[in-house]
This record gives structure tokens, sequence and C-alpha cells, in this order.
């Protein structure tokens, strides 16, 4: 009878890996990356990251003491392991699923997810606080900040590490260092670790003397301050300060991240130097599963996969592909057309641009602020900027949007993907609000394309037809229901159905699908109804308002928040003109939306064709 699984499944918190010899700690190690490899494949998730922190989660909790000791993990993506030995193996089956184990940490879930974490750069500036706070309140407890290579490509890890480098708290950070963020990191810092790692002359030295130090019997603080010292000005001498040692951090490393007794030594050691730390961690992203290992941008965030043969489930089109093919398609006529990614190429279907237009393809790391100012630069002297990014990102460069790009009226171009609920990434990743915050701003356009063929059409439209800046959002995945006798047009919006219905429902974007299914499912009801389709969300066209006073019903469907959203502002120019029908605005609540699938939270919300067909029917009753 096979044992394996034996070790993970008698884990009821970290305290139960206490006592464990580093034997048992492998055995521990190879049982965690299987039960990693096949929940991920079923759930799919984020597997690469994971599976390269495995050795580097279990020697933290073998060296600290969580939740006393509190761990703040950078995304939070790679927690997985965190997960399984913080008391959530029997429910790691329900990982990323409705109502289940959310992929990021939540410390309504466990008071050993110490922060909530969905973007990246944050854990520094968390982590300090929270050493902080400690600090003043006579805690002496430890914090640690998990951050990878890839997350210190933005801004707000130098801000905390500025603050933090001249502070006494007890504050560790662990530089994950495994060469990638989701596309292969890009930089200066980049080339700056890769320095690091490549000094083989100083490491040997340094690993002779701390073999050596390690025989010494314990110091007092004169003498230990004393040998930090001498390795202090060893490394000077033969390599020179790193950038992390001029902000004020002790630094140690670079350390093989897969070693569990040099791993539980070093941290036991950081303990005891009295001022913050930064511990650089090297890891092999993907360790241990070969598909991963080959192809680690592939099973960064995953769906659903074959172990066997590596194969995803993920559609073979989507609207971020179409977006990719149509911006080289107008890059190979017009050489003032430039992509940027904060990181994202391959999630963003840039990756073909960046191949065949390189001088025009900018990574610029973890850092939307930047990107968008720096596509402001570009704009301004002549250029046509397309700045790719996932909806939950481009939250982080608001200011910019307004001040660097609106407010001098600069053409951009916002590809806004993953617009609308996303599924299993949950509160953190559900692109609701840009709508909603975008909106609001002056000088700016909204597109929203409901196909592939609607995206080419706006795309072109948003360089060369609309001034400043132009927002063109499109959803997560493949193209919905479109019918085969509507035939998209270069307007503002649309109608489509029975112009002479009493019932009109208004909406863009995916649930433009959605809209055309309830029209379906009322039709074979023997009830009429017109749909509006909004392409310019803004600004309106106040033309439209006049036409749509004239029905008797207008129900409003928006994939955001109704806070604020597109549908009020509709709802309150349409009564500007008069109307004296009834109006009905579904769209998210004043709340974070959790994980499930797309389709489970259109449902949920209201959104889907059978809840549509169903409020209308209702509308028309409650006017009777």
């Amino acid at each position: 009878m096979s044992t394996f699984g034996r070790l993970l499944s008698s884990i009821k918190g970290p305290e139960d890996i206490k006592n464990m010899t580093f034997r048992q700690l492998d055995d521990l190690c190879a049982e965690i990356r299987r039960e990693l490899i096949g929940t991920v494949s079923h759930n799919g998730g984020h597997l690469a990251s994971n599976l390269g922190v495995v050795e580097l989660s279990v020697a933290l909790h073998k060296v600290f003491c969580s939740p006393h000791d509190q761990i703040v993990w950078d995304v939070g993506h790679q927690c997985y392991t965190h997960k399984l030995l913080t008391g959530r193996y029997q429910e790691f089956f329900s990982l990323r699923q409705e109502n289940g184990l959310s992929g990021f940490c939540r410390p309504e879930e466990s008071e050993h997810d110490s922060f909530v974490s969905g973007h990246s750069s944050t854990s520094i500036s968390a982590a300090f606080g929270l050493a902080k706070a400690k600090e003043l309140m006579g805690d002496d407890s430890y914090t640690i900040a998990v951050i990878g290579d890839g997350a210190l490509t933005g801004g707000l890890a130098y801000e905390a590490i500025n603050n933090a480098g001249r502070s006494k708290s007890k504050l560790i950070v662990i530089l994950n260092d495994n060469k990638m963020s989701i596309s292969r990191n890009v930089g200066s810092i980049a080339r700056h670790l890769a320095g690091i790692r490549s000094k083989p002359a100083y490491f040997r030295l340094k690993s002779r003397v701390e073999k050596a130090i390690l025989k010494l019997p314990k110091a007092g603080v004169k003498i230990e301050n004393g040998i930090i010292k001498m390795k202090a000005g060893l490394k000077n001498v033969l390599y020179g300060n790193t950038i992390f040692e001029n902000m004020g951090f002790a630094y140690v490393g670079p350390v093989d991240g897969h070693n569990l007794r040099v791993l539980c030594d070093v941290l036991e050691s950081s303990k005891e130097i009295h001022r913050p730390v930064l511990l650089h961690v090297c890891t092999v992203k993907g360790k241990g599963y070969i598909f991963a290992e080959e192809n680690p941008k592939a099973f960064h965030g995953t769906s659903g996969f074959n172990i066997g043969t590596g194969n995803t489930e993920h559609a073979d089109y989507s609207f971020s592909k179409r977006f990719g093919t149509s911006l080289c398609t107008m890059a190979r006529t017009d050489t003032r057309i430039c992509a940027i990614t904060a990181a994202m190429a391959s999630g963003v279907g840039l990756n073909e641009f960046a191949h065949q237009y390189r001088n025009r393809f900018f990574d610029v790391g973890i850092a939307e602020q930047h990107a968008i100012t720096f596509a402001s630069g570009l704009a301004k002297n002549g250029l046509l900027p397309a700045f790719a990014v996932y909806s939950t990102f481009l939250q982080r460069g608001y200011d910019q949007i307004i001040h660097d790009a609106a407010l001098q009226n600069l053409k951009i171009v916002l590809a806004i993907d993953r617009a609308g609920l996303v599924g299993e990434d949950g509160e953190t990743h559900q692109g609701v609000f840009d709508a909603s915050f975008l909106h609001t701003i002056p000088n700016i356009t909204i597109l929203a394309p409901s196909s592939y063929d609607e995206l080419d059409s706006m795309l072109k439209d948003a360089f060369y037809h609309y001034k400043g800046v132009v927002a063109l959002r499109y959803p997560r995945g493949e193209q919905g229901f479109i019918p085969q006798d509507y035939h998209s047009q270069k307007q503002s919006y649309t109608f489509y159905g029975d112009p002479d219905a009493p019932n009109l429902i208004v909406t863009f974007g995916r649930l433009f699908s959605e809209a055309c299914l309830a029209r379906d499912i009322l039709n074979k009801n023997g009830k009429a109804v017109c749909i509006l389709k909004l392409n310019v969300v803004k600004p309106m066209d106040p033309s439209v308002f006049d036409k749509v006073k004239n029905f008797s019903s207008v129900f409003f469907y928006e994939e955001g928040m109704q806070e604020g959203g597109i549908g009020q502002s509709f709802g309150f120019q349409l009564y500007q003109v008069g109307f004296k029908g009834k109006f009905s605005l579904h769209a998210l609540p004043d709340q974070f939306i959790p994980q499930s699938t797309v389709a489970s939270a259109l449902t949920h919300f209201g959104l889907d064709a059978q809840a549509m067909a169903a409020s209308v029917l209702q509308g028309e009753k409650t006017v009777e």
C-alpha cells in the first residue's frame, strides 16, 4: 500500500513540521509538489511559481512561528504550499472554485494569511507597516516579505525599501529570484540581479568563510558584529555593494532556494542581524514538473491540463489573440504604431508583435504607472502607442491616465484586456471598475466591441478616428454568440430587433451576446423586444436618448459596478430628455466579486440571458 501523501495529510498547522527531520521534509516537499500538480491540473491556477517555492515555504514555517511571525506573500499567487502547511490540506481540492479556497492570500480564510495580496510589488510596504506596528507595540516577533524578482520592477517596492532601510524593525525581505515574472524579466534590475548571481570568485570564498564561521562557538554581540563587518568588507573588495545595501538593508545571498538545510541555516542567521535583511534566494520556476520547467510562461497561470502531456485546455482563440493579430496588421503599414506591456506579453496577445516589430515593442516590467506616462511621452513626439493591460492592473495607473495622458489630450490607446468578470482569480482580478473610473475623466473615448470583427474596426478607429486617450475594452476568452442577421456598423450605437417593441434592452461589450439570447427567449414567449448596443460607451451620442425615450420600459445591463457606472449615467441623461417610462438598472452590487466561473457569476448577478428575459417579463407585469 502506498504511503505517498501521509506526511502532508498529517499536517494540521505549521507546528507539525517543527520536529521533522530534513529527510522527512524532503519527502514532504515531494508530496507537496504532487498535490500542487494534481490540483492545478484540474482547477487551473498558478503552477510554475508555486512549484518554485516549495522548499522556501517549508523552510519559512520550520524556522518561524506563524501567525505570530507574519509572512506577506507578494502577489500571493505563490502561496499554495503555504496554504497546505497551515491547515488547509483537506480543503485544497476546492482551490479557486466557487466557495472554495482562494488562489491568493485571504486573512478571512486563515490567520496565517497576514495580508490580502493579488497585485504585484506591495509586500515590502505592507510588511514594513506590520513590522513597525509591532515595534511600537513592543512585539518582538518577525515580519517576512516574500517578493519575486519580477515584482522588483515595480516602483512601490523601492519606495518601501528606501523607507524601511532606515528602520530597526525586525523585517526580513526574501527575494525569490527565478529570473521570471510572467514574461521574462527585463531592465536594469534584472541585469543587476544577474550580475550578483555571476560573481563566482566572491561566492566561493564567501561559502568557505561561512562554513568556518558556523563551526565557531556562539560569540558575543561584538564578535558577531565584527564577523558581519569582515564579510561585508570582503564582499566590497571582490564585488562592491548591492543596491539593497546602499538603501540600508543587510544583504545575504544568493542562496540555493531548493536546499532546505541551507535555507533554514540562513533564515536562522538572518534573525540575528539587528536591522532589515534582504535574503536573496535563487529558485527554479516550475521545479519538479518538466513541462513547467521548460515552459514556465505557459504554466504561470494555466487552465486545466493533462499531467502526462502538459497540454492545456485553454481556448485556441480569444479577444487577446485577435487584438495582437490586428495590431500586427496595422503596424505593418504604419511605422508609428508601438506596443507596450507591463510584463504580460503573452497574456495580452503581444508575443507576435514582439517578434515582428522588436524595435517598437516595449516591455516595461511590472510598472503600469510608468507604462502610461512612457506611452504619453511616445505620443507627444508623434508615435501611436497602444498599452495592452488587464483591467485589474490598469487601476494602478489611474493618476497617470488623468495627469499625464488625458490632461494633455494625448493619443494613446489603452487596450483593456479582461474587462468585466474574469472568474476564478476572484476579487483582486475582476475587471469591473475600469468603465466606472474612466468615464468620469475628460478627453477619453471608451469603445466596447462585442465581436472579433468589431475589435478590428474599433482598434483602427482608436488610432485614426478619435482624438485623445481611447480605451478599447474587451473581455477574457472567446467571442460570444452573435446572431447571423446582426451586422456590425461603424456607429456609436446600434439598434437590433423590433424597433416598435415596448421594451428595450441596453447593454455593451460581452453582454450583447446574452441580450441576443434573451431576445430569442422572449420571442418564443411571444414578447417583442429591441436591443440597443452601445459601441461608444463614452461619450454617448446625444441623439440616442431622443430615440430611447419613446420606449415604455428600458432595461440596462452592465458587467460593471452599479455605483458610478455607465448605467447610472445613461439613466440620468435619459430622464434629462423627458423620459416618462420605467428605467431598470442591472449591474454589479457595491461589493467585491468573489471567485467563480464567469458563467456562474453572470447568473448569480442576474446578467445572463435567462435573467434578462425574466426581468423583462417581470417588468411587463409590474407595468400592467
